[in-house]
């Protein structure tokens, strides 16, 4: 793949990373359990992300339409089963003149506190939901781009990344207040990864090709290179190993966090944007925006497993129970919806 200077390739994963971001098709079959082969089902417009809630058996998805004033947004309940919807609440209006709402992107779901909390990048800002009834509990200010999220439920701690000015923010999930903050001048975090046995976060660094490492009680971060472009982080169970999703290069990153260096880089597709890992396999898989495919790796091995179409442009994977879910923004529902496609990890 021929190289392009830094800026232009920052510029172009950003513009198509940051912000955007049920009767299923032929691609599967509805029915009661998981069904092995792949389905797709159209969900809503401008869907970003996902999140599995194993409290409620829930899978929670955010979207956002257009740019600012973003009039349409919100936060969706499906059934992980069946991918129909259950519900759909609309996130509180910030500017009752034009319509515009506090747009959702970045999702997490806290199980222990049967909340869902949500970055409102637009706004700079994350926010906390109800899982039980979608309520909006409280909106958490100066979090600046802020693009994902992710909950410690060990340690009562939610983390933020804010692309906007180079910082991992970490927030109390019970009171909501804020408890850390750890800035890395010049730095680009998006993705997040946490490590709940010990309490640590990584976050994906876009701008500098590597890890930002924040410890419980580490007031300045340890960086960890990993490849070209990383833009979204996942751990092993184990949280020894990385996974990066290169978004310039198109690969995903095994990175070594002991040692500090990448052991194996393997080509996934075009456009990589989302990685996530299978705690019952071992597997990773990693979605290709350019691609539209989802890859299935073996990072023990550096290889690829299997490759699955998806709709166009998936923007976010995330896996429960060795099935894979993937929002895209296809645009290719009944009514113009993006869609969410389900597969096994597993052959």
């Amino acid at each position: 793949m021929p190289r392009i200077t830094p800026k232009l390739r920052r510029s172009a994963a950003v513009a198509v990373a940051l912000v955007a971001g049920a009767t299923l098709t032929p691609a599967g079959s509805a029915s009661a359990s998981t069904a092995s082969a792949p389905a797709t089902a159209p969900v809503t417009k401008g869907l970003y992300q996902s999140a599995y809630s194993e409290r409620n058996h829930a899978l929670w998805t955010t979207s956002a339409v257009g740019r600012p004033p973003v009039t349409t947004s919100a936060l969706t309940k499906l059934d992980p089963r069946t991918l129909k919807v259950e519900a759909t609440y609309t996130p509180p209006v910030t500017d009752a003149a034009t319509g515009a709402v506090e747009a959702v992107y970045g999702i997490a779901v806290d199980d222990e506190h049967n909340t869902v909390w949500v970055t409102n990048t637009r706004n700079n800002s994350v926010a906390v939901y109800s899982q039980r009834d979608g309520a909006h509990l409280a909106t958490l200010p100066n979090v600046a781009h802020a693009r994902e999220v992710v909950v410690d439920e060990k340690h009562d701690t939610v983390w933020a990344s804010g692309f906007g000015d180079g910082s991992v923010v970490g927030f109390d999930s019970r009171t909501y207040a804020e408890k850390k903050r750890v800035t890395v001048e010049g730095a680009g975090p998006t993705g997040l990864a946490v490590d709940e046995r010990t309490g640590t976060v990584y976050a994906a660094d876009l701008t500098n090709d590597q890890l930002i490492e924040v410890t419980r009680k580490s007031t300045k971060p340890r960086l960890v290179p990993t490849g070209d472009g990383p833009i979204s982080v996942a751990l092993s169970k184990n949280g020894r190993t990385a996974y990066t999703a290169d978004n310039t290069a198109g690969t995903v990153s095994v990175v070594d966090l002991n040692k500090g260096l990448v052991t194996k880089s393997v080509p996934t597709g075009a456009g990589t944007l989302s990685v996530a890992g299978d705690d019952r396999s071992g597997k990773v898989v990693a979605v290709n925006r350019t691609d539209a495919t989802a890859t299935v790796v073996d990072p023990r091995k550096g290889s690829v497993v299997k490759t699955v179409s998806t709709g166009a442009n998936p923007n976010h994977v995330e896996i429960t129970r060795g099935t894979a879910y993937v929002v895209d923004k296809s645009g290719t529902g009944p009514a113009g919806e993006d869609t969410l496609t389900r597969f096994t990890v597993r052959k």
